[in-house]
């Protein structure tokens, strides 16, 4: 298969496309940053142009479109709310769109920020079909952006998602927070009313791709199948490395002097997912495993050097 990855500079992206490359023809989309590897193809451009995804769709005619991008940064979405419309809602209309035109499948990754995490833990995760309730200008427009695309494109795919791994800049995961903090031996803070399920960035491609070939369209979450709070995982990452837990700082949030919001409850169902591929994702402790071993293979280190 020949699949466009938009966003391939970012924690997702990149290791998206690599995962991907073993067997497909992949062509990655940046932006601002620049990759060097032989892997994959690497595209330049800027989807907010006009004429962008339309060149980019004809040059690399993509049998599956994995639409990555966005702006993720939830204080730079709360600083310019118009950006965040147009990169998260208004982009991925157009994409989903021109896929559609072209008979492509589509894929587009959302978050599960679109709840506001108020509901209580002992209640269960939140289903597909739960209602959305946004709380800041980030999960308001990627919301958006889920109902902009399947009303283009019916048949795409829209995932839901929380994850973590290794980065080019080594900064964009709680892992790597976690990890290269506690390696210089500094004290963190580890959240304990936060409750997220993390998948490997790894593992998540590797989920994308069945997806795409089983064919499936609609509304996923896919993330962990196991849920804790971000104080839990940075523990259980420090035991799998033999690293100082008692460094990281039991915190409520809201003593963290965070800007944007946060939802505190984000545990999300996995049945329809598993269901539908045969078998539930990865609980969060096979992801850390996961997560140890790339780090001996010495994975990181290779994914930095893609950075130029």
């Amino acid at each position: 298969m020949r699949i466009l990855v938009t966003g391939a500079s970012g924690l997702l992206g990149i290791n998206l496309a690599l995962e991907a490359s073993r067997e497909h023809t992949v062509f990655g989309l940046v932006n601002d940053h620049v990759l060097k590897t032989n892997q994959f193809t690497v595209i330049q451009g800027d989807l907010a142009v006009p004429g962008t995804a339309e060149r980019l769709i004809e040059h690399t005619q993509p049998d599956w479109v994995i639409h990555c991008a966005a702006l993720a940064n939830l204080d730079a979405c709360e600083a310019d709310p118009a950006r965040a419309q147009q990169l998260n809602t208004e982009v991925p209309r157009k994409l989903a769109q021109l896929v559609a035109r072209g008979g492509a499948r589509l894929l587009h990754v959302s978050t599960d920020a679109v709840f506001d995490g108020k509901r209580p833990a002992q209640s269960g995760g939140y289903h597909e079909d739960d209602s959305p309730n946004p709380i800041g200008v980030y999960s308001r427009t990627k919301l958006e952006g889920e109902r902009a695309v399947l009303e283009a494109n019916p048949m795409a795919i829209v995932a839901r998602v929380n994850l973590f791994g290794y980065s080019i800049t080594g900064k964009r995961s709680l892992g790597e927070f976690f990890l290269y903090n506690l390696l210089e031996g500094k004290s963190v803070m580890g959240f304990t009313d936060v409750i997220f399920c993390p998948l490997l960035a790894n593992d998540l491609g590797l989920i994308f791709l069945k997806m795409l070939e089983l064919d499936l369209h609609g509304l996923y979450h896919v993330v962990s199948s196991e849920c804790l709070s971000k104080y839990e995982f940075g523990v259980r990452l420090a035991r799998r490395f033999g690293l100082d837990e008692t460094l990281i700082k039991p915190t409520s949030v809201n003593q963290s002097g965070l800007k944007a919001a946060r939802s505190p409850n984000l545990a999300l169902s996995t049945d329809k997912l598993a269901l539908a591929i045969g078998e539930p994702p990865p609980t969060v402790r096979a992801s850390i495993e996961k997560y140890f071993r790339l780090y001996q293979d010495g994975y990181p280190a290779k994914i930095r050097q893609l950075g130029v």
